[in-house]
């Protein structure tokens, strides 16, 4: 694996010393939002991991490297390069790798280089999961599948509220992963603080969330964790408004026939445009927020 792996010095350091590290994703970089804000975001997300105790490890591939840890040129990079850098599934990898070309990672991706590396908690805004239509369109994120069998605990906003909740709660349940509400008994909704959804465990505490992800894997049991950390209350939308701007970017979605692994960032964009950026606030204060938290969730793992 070494001969396709980079992880940074600072990384393989804390690794090796059993510190703290958070992985955290690409995507977000290069297709989240425009330059320079997506490299000014990015590095903050880093520094509000180091403040809250842990090494940040952002994930990408550049130039056919996989990379566990990028120096603050390489997030800069990948933020000017922007939609031109291939968003990087599973599926992904290893043609991207093999031409030697760039990629942002996604969850299910971010969690698998994560994996490789050692790093077993990473912080992102929302996960992916089952899209609304998906009796008929079969589109179920790659991320659903990952989270069953890859061994990483993702920090997150809950799922993206683009998508269909009681489909994602339930393949999350089929394939035996567990769904945690930090400091909630219902299931965040990425920009909103609830939904209609329960969760499956509600726990109020970093240490108590460390201790069942030391239970589960000591176990042998396989597979991720959701740990769903509702927007703060500050930065919350509202449900109805919110509601009203994705069923709004749904009916131009299906108009403009886009479909696939293009529907989340048309969706995200569109609803940002609906809701005059406001969306777009809320979605980096989330990260914010899952970041501090992992941070503190991986410092009591490694204590």
């Amino acid at each position: 694996m070494n001969t396709y792996l980079d992880v940074s010095p600072e990384v393989q350091a804390a690794l090796a010393a059993g510190k703290p590290v958070v992985a955290l994703e690409s995507t977000i970089i290069s297709h989240g939002m425009p330059w320079p804000q997506n490299a000014e975001t990015a590095l903050q997300v880093e520094q509000i991991v180091r403040d809250n105790g842990a090494v940040p490890a952002t994930i990408a591939i550049i130039k056919g490297r996989l990379k566990v840890g990028l120096s603050k040129e390489e997030i800069e990079y990948l933020g000017q390069a922007g939609l031109s850098v291939t968003k990087a599934s599973r599926r992904d990898i290893p043609f991207i790798v093999a031409r030697g070309g760039d990629g942002a990672t996604t969850v299910a991706s971010t969690m698998i280089l994560a994996a490789m590396a050692g790093v077993k908690v990473f912080a992102t805004g929302g996960i992916g999961g089952v899209h609304r239509g998906a009796q008929e369109t079969f589109d179920i994120s790659a991320d659903l599948q990952e989270l069953a069998h890859t061994d990483v605990a993702v920090i997150c906003a809950g799922a993206k509220s683009i998508l269909d909740l009681g489909l994602t709660r339930e393949y999350l349940e089929t394939h035996g992963v567990p769904l945690v509400g930090y400091q909630t008994s219902t299931l965040p909704a990425f920009y909103t603080r609830d939904s209609d959804f329960d969760v499956d465990y509600q726990l109020d505490t970093p240490e108590q969330i460390a201790s069942a992800l030391q239970a589960k894997w000591a176990m042998g049991l396989r597979g991720g964790v959701v740990i769903a950390n509702p927007i703060p209350e500050a930065y919350a939308m509202d449900r109805a408004k919110i509601d009203q701007a994705i069923n709004a970017a749904l009916t131009e979605m299906e108009e403009n026939g886009v479909s696939g692994k293009d529907s989340t960032p048309f969706l995200l964009a569109k609803v940002a445009e609906i809701t005059g950026g406001d969306s777009l606030k809320a979605n980096i204060q989330l990260v914010f927020n899952n970041a501090a938290l992992a941070a503190r969730i991986a410092a009591s793992y490694y204590a």
